[in-house]
């Protein structure tokens, strides 16, 4: 209608042409305000008069040309958008365009480029740089400055956080650490340690500083160059150069600590640092401070005052801090008086101080030292070459009031459980620490006791080694590895650890792995010696026989080899063999005195305990302890409680928890009793056999083992070289070793072949007998038989059985197979009276059986199991 305002279309659409054309003929044009609601129109200043609208809009036209090329505003009423909180903020214009309405396709641009993926078609293939609306393109020189820009700030970056900010942590914690005097270091080493027996009141004895308390402090003038050049040599051979830390060890400590590794590398001033703050944590913070720590101490000393600082401090074994105190107690002798080869041991024994009475350890610490002497021009060939290992002082000599005797082995034993579990030695003298053990004083006393009753008299050449497990909890009761005295040959080698041919005591774990693959106890095989498996020829002990069809348990009980290699070779396997023993207990590599793999040859051999088949007493008795507790391992161990010199208790392994075990023989505890369960079937009989069951009538199982002694000429000899006893009852497993450590024949004073039934067995019924006085009886639990059940048809009461009450000579081949073929061939009746009973031949007592009297019959023990007397049944 002539007179009103054009009604602009809603915002977000474009005017159509026709509105343009009117703009063009004097409409008011719309961009110096925002366009108002439809049909609206604008509001007039107070006094402004109404004109027509072709002089209105020409008129707007031109206030609006003027205002937008002044960039002021025009007045608006009080009520407007300027004052009631709606005015336009700056920029708010810019989302219009030129002809006043909103630009919705700026909107749908914004919104594509938000979204937009750079890829092809941005810039290339000839078109011109993709260019944001309302910003102009970056030229080439632009992008490379803004490229630079943010490599600049990412080097800003880099070199504040790997070297501005640890350069001022550096200086801070500089300043905030001190280093400890040698003076202050000495006043919190070698304290008195306190072991005490499984009672948790009686002491077995103390560890005492060598020097009482009273340590010597050297001064710098009073450590001669042997001793410095052995030290730089073991620990630290950049020592006079370098500036207090290295920067690759500590490296390889972020490394470790990252990955999850271990160690580092320290220098001596390291070092220093770390005993002197008794921090052995594996972390990077203690790297970091003790870095802090070495570099303060490098430019605070002079290298003279860091070594002497070192050596004063520094834990060399045998109780002895710092080098004059280990020198007395390795040589009697100051330091200023030991050579430079004795210098050697000493710095090499830095590095395993906790193993300073092993000669191995020594032999080959002293080596690396001394080689280290001469690839860094300290010492001469010639010098090396005529360099012999020092001898040290007894041990006993070298420290007052300290344990003595066969406890001298449990003690090194301990010691390296403690430095397992993170307790090295030296930790245990600067904390003063209380060690209680789980050695029974009553047991320690009936082992010693044993062995002093039985070997009285015998060849001074025969060594002895007792060990007896809990099979409840693994805990180490007894331990006796020989005397501990230097005056007896061999008598300060621990033969409780030293590891030996087992011999047929280490049949139980054939027996397992037959068990495992569904097969039993009356399962046969050729018992015959000798017999040939391939080209090799393996006989009985005495070729004694067994005949074409033993069972296994008969075979168990008489120590059959033949049957027990065919069972290996030809039915499961050296592997399972291994499996089995080592799901019993028997660790893949010893620890002791001479450790080394147990089982590394996977041959026949490990049937019959021969060949590379090498365990300790400690090994066997922990392994049959879990025969003995139904077929539940438990982590041997000689350490029930550690606590503080106040009281404050570190670890606990008498909990329940700590003691728990777990099922050996399969995942499945129930499955593992039954295997188990039938193991001690095949050896209860053993004892019989051997008359070394248990007093009182409790039970008891075991199994005796031989080995045979090699001549070097490669002669058949039928001599021993070693002999073992090893067996249970549910309250204790023990282990008996007797030879000399060479392959020698051993003999006892009569002259008479040693068996396991002999002088091992001896002991170990001693033993057993003196460790179940005033304890309870416990009896064996009852299993379901695995595969066959042995048998033994009732002897013709017309007949009575053959006896002959006075031979006890070794029978021969025939004599053994006439026997055997006079009785059925499944039988397990008691043995001839004419064949002496043997272990691996194992030279078992002979047995009278008087005439008249019914045999024993082995089977016996499994007729609970069957329907009726005579049946046999069989179970898988």
């Amino acid at each position: 209608m002539p007179g009103e305002r054009p009604v602009p279309p809603p915002p977000g659409r474009r005017q159509p042409p026709q509105a343009t054309a009117r703009s063009a003929e004097g409409a008011p044009p719309q961009a110096g305000r925002r366009p108002g609601s439809p049909g609206q129109r604008p509001p007039r200043r107070p006094g402004e008069r109404p004109a027509n609208s072709a002089a209105a809009g020409a008129a707007a036209g031109a206030g609006a040309g003027a205002l937008a090329g002044s960039g002021e505003r025009e007045p608006e009423l009080i009520t407007h958008r300027a004052y009631n909180g709606t005015a336009d903020a700056p920029g708010d214009y810019d989302r219009f365009d030129d002809d006043g309405f909103d630009g919705g396709d700026r909107l749908d641009d914004r919104v594509e480029e938000r979204h937009h993926e750079p890829g092809l078609g941005d810039e290339g293939d000839g078109d011109a740089p993709r260019k944001k609306k309302g910003k102009a393109a970056l030229t080439p020189a632009q992008r490379r400055k803004r490229r630079w820009k943010i490599i600049r700030r990412s080097l800003y970056a880099f070199v504040t956080l790997f070297f501005v900010l640890p350069a001022i942590a550096f200086a801070i914690t500089y300043f905030l650490v001190d280093v400890p005097s040698p003076e202050e270091v000495a006043e919190q080493q070698a304290k008195v340690v306190t072991y005490y027996y499984a009672d948790g009141k009686t002491e077995m004895g103390r560890d005492v500083p060598p020097d009482g308390g009273n340590r010597i402090l050297l001064k710098p003038h009073e450590i001669t160059p042997q001793v410095k050049h052995a030290v730089y040599a073991a620990e630290d051979a950049t020592f006079e150069t370098n500036p207090g830390f290295d920067v690759s060890g500590i490296l390889r400590a972020v490394y470790n600590q990252l990955t999850g590794g271990v160690g580092g590398g320290s220098t001596i001033t390291q070092q220093y640092i770390k005993k002197a703050t008794e921090n052995e944590e594996y972390s990077i913070t203690r790297k970091w401070t003790e870095l802090v720590k070495a570099f303060k101490m490098s430019n605070e000393q002079s290298k003279d005052e860091i070594i002497t600082a070192y050596l004063n401090t520094i834990y060399f074994g045998r109780n002895a801090y710092g080098i004059e105190t280990a020198a007395q107690a390795y040589f009697g002798k100051s330091a200023k008086e030991i050579n430079a080869s004795e210098a050697a041991l000493l710095a090499g024994m830095i590095q395993q101080p906790g193993r300073s009475e092993y000669p191995e350890v020594r032999q080959k610490r002293w080596n690396y030292v001394m080689d280290q002497l001469v690839a860094n021009g300290w010492l001469t060939k010639a010098e090396r070459d005529a360099a012999k290992l020092p001898q040290l002082i007894d041990l006993e000599d070298s420290r007052p009031e300290t344990i003595s005797g066969p406890e001298r082995f449990i003690q090194q034993r301990v010691k390296e459980e403690l430095e397992a579990k993170g307790y090295p030695e030296e930790k245990l003298q600067a904390g003063g620490y209380r060690v209680y053990l789980t050695i029974d004083q009553k047991a320690q006393e009936a082992a010693e006791q044993a062995v002093k009753q039985v070997m009285e008299g015998e060849d001074p050449e025969l060594q002895e080694a007792l060990v007896a497990v809990d099979p409840k909890t693994g805990a180490v009761r007894a331990y006796y590895g020989g005397p501990y005295d230097p005056e007896v040959p061999g008598g300060q080698y621990d033969w409780a650890s030293a590891q030996r041919n087992p011999g047929s005591s280490f049949k139980p774990f054939d027996l397992v792995a037959l068990l495992k693959k569904g097969k039993g106890l009356g399962e046969t095989y050729d018992g015959t010696s000798p017999r040939m498996f391939g080209d090799r020829p393996v006989r009985n002990s005495n070729n004694e026989s067994c005949g074409p069809n033993c069972t296994v348990e008969e075979a168990m009980k008489r120590s059959i080899n033949t049957v027990f290699f065919d069972i290996v070779v030809n039915e499961v396997g050296p592997q399972a063999v291994v499996d089995a023993a080592t799901e019993a207990g028997v660790p893949e590599k010893g620890s002791g005195v001479d450790g080394r793999p147990t089982m590394p040859t996977l041959d026949g051999n490990i049937s019959i305990g021969g060949g590379d088949t090498m365990v300790s007493p400690l090994h066997m008795a922990a392994a049959y302890a879990t025969f003995a507790d139904d077929g539940i391992r438990h982590e041997t161990h000689f350490v029930a409680k550690l606590t503080t010199a106040d009281g404050e208790v570190v670890f606990d392994e008498t909990s329940e928890v700590a003691t728990e075990g777990e099922p050996a023989f399969s995942d499945d505890p129930a499955e593992s009793k039954q295997i188990a369960g039938n193991v001690t079937k095949s050896l209860i009989p053993v004892l019989e056999h051997s008359e070394l069951t248990c007093a009182g009538e409790r039970d008891c199982a075991g199994k005796t083992g031989t080995h045979q002694y090699v001549d070097p000429s490669g002669a058949t000899v039928d001599e021993n070289a070693e002999a073992w006893m090893v067996g249970y009852s549910p309250q204790i497993s023990a282990a008996v070793w007797v030879g000399t450590g060479k392959n020698q024949p051993i003999r006892d004073a009569a002259g008479n072949r040693v068996y396991g039934s002999g002088l091992p067995g001896e002991m170990w019924k001693l033993f057993m007998d003196a460790y179940h006085e005033g304890k309870p009886l416990m009896e064996f639990p009852e299993v379901e038989p695995i595969g066959k059940i042995p048998t033994t048809p009732l002897p013709e009461t017309s007949q009575p059985p053959v006896t002959n009450s006075s031979s006890s000579a070794p029978p021969t081949s025939s004599s053994a197979a006439t026997s055997e073929s006079s009785r059925p061939s499944n039988s397990n009746s008691n043995r001839p009276s004419d064949t002496r009973g043997n272990d691996d031949g194992d030279g078992g007592k002979t047995s009278e059986t008087n005439p008249g009297e019914e045999p024993g019959r082995p089977g016996d023990e499994w007729d609970w199991l069957r329907g009726q007397e005579g049946d046999a049944s069989e179970t898988q």
